[in-house]
């Protein structure tokens, strides 16, 4: 049985994930790590987070020794935790930067041997507001091409956000910890995620729903060992989705169940 941390527990798509593992019969011992047990903002308030105290790290980022300490003993960190706003700069450096260091350096010493760490669409932002891609976005269908060329993660990164910034920065630091320190390292760009229902028509382009996402994170968990270095678009099968979704099919198995437009009908909007 493999030992797993999820960080981020209390966020909706940190929780989702824990609850998830922790429903795969005897595959997964789960964990959750956060600064509070009480759920973020972004949890809906139906949501009642089944974080015991036993399963349960209450840590800080900024918090090296402690993450460490969490750590020790985890197979694989699921690395959820972060600032999703980037409106505070000091904020988006102690979580994104620093903490993101202190994760990936804490994992290395404690052992870790696999970490899945949430990126974001927002590393790619500078893409989408380009021809055809910014077409797709806006559903100006007529000037969208029949087979418009896919940017997949092997395309810049093109952040216009210091938050996008940071998560390149992330992703920087999985390709170096793969390489050079062995560690099996899994970077999911995560698309919009609406409480399962996205915003018509703004972000219908990005969208992933609350299954997908989970389904994406459980795949990367259980990939392939030999997987040391890789980087996965999270979106649904959403009809003006520009981004590559084939790798992740191709190397874990990822097949989406939902679209944006099996929620709203935008055609008539």
């Amino acid at each position: 049985m493999l030992k797993v941390l999820v960080t981020g527990a209390a966020g909706q798509i940190g929780y989702m994930a824990f609850d998830s593992l922790r429903n795969q019969g005897d595959d997964y011992d789960v964990y959750a790590l956060d600064r509070q047990r009480a759920a973020s903002e972004r949890v809906p308030g139906k949501w009642n987070l089944d974080l015991t105290e036993d399963r349960f790290f209450r840590c800080d980022l900024t918090d090296y020794e402690g993450l460490k300490s969490a750590f020790t003993g985890m197979d694989i960190v699921v690395h959820l935790a972060a600032d999703p706003e980037g409106d505070s700069w000091p904020s988006l450096l102690n979580s994104n930067v620093v903490g993101a260091y202190h994760v990936f350096e804490a994992c290395r010493e404690a052992g870790v041997k696999r970490i899945v760490a949430a990126s974001s669409i927002m590393v790619s932002e500078g893409q989408q507001q380009k021809e055809p891609y910014r077409a797709m976005m806006e559903r100006r269908i007529s000037d969208i091409p029949v087979d418009p060329e896919m940017v997949t993660p092997d395309s810049p990164a093109e952040p216009r956000s210091l938050y996008g910034c940071s998560k390149v920065w992330m992703e920087s630091l999985a390709r170096t910890y793969a390489h050079q320190f062995n560690i099996s390292c899994i970077c999911v760009r995560i698309g919009q995620v609406e409480r399962d229902r996205p915003r018509p028509p703004q972000c219908a382009d990005i969208y992933v729903s609350q299954r997908d996402i989970v389904q994406m994170i459980l795949r990367c968990v259980a990939a392939p060992k030999d997987i040391r270095f890789d980087i996965y678009y999270g979106l649904s099968n959403n009809d003006y989705r520009w981004v590559d979704i084939q790798r992740a099919r191709e190397k874990i198995g990822y097949v989406p169940e939902d679209r944006a437009e099996d929620n709203h009908d935008y055609e008539s909007r």
